[in-house]
C-alpha cells in the first residue's frame, strides 16, 4: 500500500463525511456535534502539513472522521452501498461539481478570500487566548455557519449542476439546517479537491476499490 492511497482514502472518508451529515440533517435534523465540527474546521486548514492534518491530526483521525470511514466501507460493500445510496448520491454529486469549480479560478479566489475572512469571525467565537486550531467548536457557531452558507450560495449555487438533498421537509425547511446542509456541502467540495489533489480519480472509485480497503483498515486501526 502506498502513501498517496492513505491520503486519497483520508480525503474520500472527509467526503463521505460531509455527504453523510448532510443527510442526517435531512432526514433527522441533527448530526454529531464532533464530526460536524471537524468537517467545517477542515474548510479553514488552508496550509497542512500532512493530509492527516486536515482533519486534526493522526491521533484523532478515526474518531473525528469515524463517520467518514464508515461511508466509504460502505462504499466499497455492495451489500451496504444500496442502504446508503442517497450518502453515495450525495458523494458523487460533490466530486462532480468539485470538478466544476476546478475550471473557474475566479470562484476560487473568491472562495480562499470569504474564508479567510470568515476565520477572522470565528475568532470572537473561539475561547479566550487560545488558537482556533483547538477550537473547531467556533467554526459551528450559528453566525459562522451562515457565512460559510452564503459563501457556497454565492459560489456553488451558481452553477447548472445543483446537488438536490431530499429529507423530512419539517427538516429541510428550518433555516438553521439549511445552512449547516450548505456548509457541509462546501466541506464535502473541499475534500473531494484534496483528493484530486492527492491523485484520486473518479473512475478509481470503480476499478480501484480493492486498493483503498487496506488504508482504510490502517487508518481506522491507529490509536
Amino acid at each position: 500500500m502506498s502513501r498517496a492511497e492513505d491520503q486519497q482514502a483520508i480525503a474520500l472518508a472527509g467526503l463521505f463525511q460531509a455527504a453523510s451529515l448532510v443527510e442526517q440533517i435531512a432526514t433527522r435534523g441533527m448530526v454529531p456535534q464532533n464530526s460536524f465540527e471537524t468537517s467545517l474546521a477542515s474548510l479553514f486548514v488552508t496550509n497542512p502539513d500532512t493530509t492527516e492534518e486536515i482533519y486534526g491530526g493522526v491521533h484523532d483521525l478515526p474518531i473525528n472522521l469515524s463517520q467518514g470511514f464508515r461511508g466509504l466501507n460502505e462504499l466499497l460493500d455492495k451489500s451496504k452501498a444500496e442502504q446508503n445510496k442517497d450518502v453515495i448520491r450525495y458523494g458523487l454529486s460533490i466530486i462532480h461539481l468539485e470538478r466544476k469549480l476546478n475550471k473557474r479560478p475566479d470562484l476560487l479566489q473568491n472562495i480562499g478570500e470569504r474564508l479567510d475572512k470568515i476565520t477572522q469571525q470565528a475568532r470572537y467565537f473561539a475561547e479566550e487566548g487560545t488558537d482556533l486550531k483547538d477550537n473547531p467548536a467556533a467554526f459551528t457557531h450559528p453566525t459562522v455557519v451562515a457565512n460559510i452558507a452564503s459563501l457556497y450560495q454565492d459560489t456553488l449555487s451558481t452553477f447548472s449542476f445543483r446537488i438536490q438533498v431530499t429529507g423530512e421537509p419539517r427538516h429541510l425547511q428550518n433555516a438553521e439546517n439549511a445552512a449547516k446542509i450548505r456548509a457541509l456541502l462546501l466541506a464535502g467540495v473541499r475534500a473531494a479537491m484534496l483528493w484530486r489533489q492527492v491523485g484520486g480519480k473518479r473512475w478509481h472509485l470503480l476499478f480501484f476499490k480493492s486498493r483503498l480497503r487496506p488504508s482504510v483498515k490502517l487508518i481506522t486501526g491507529r490509536n
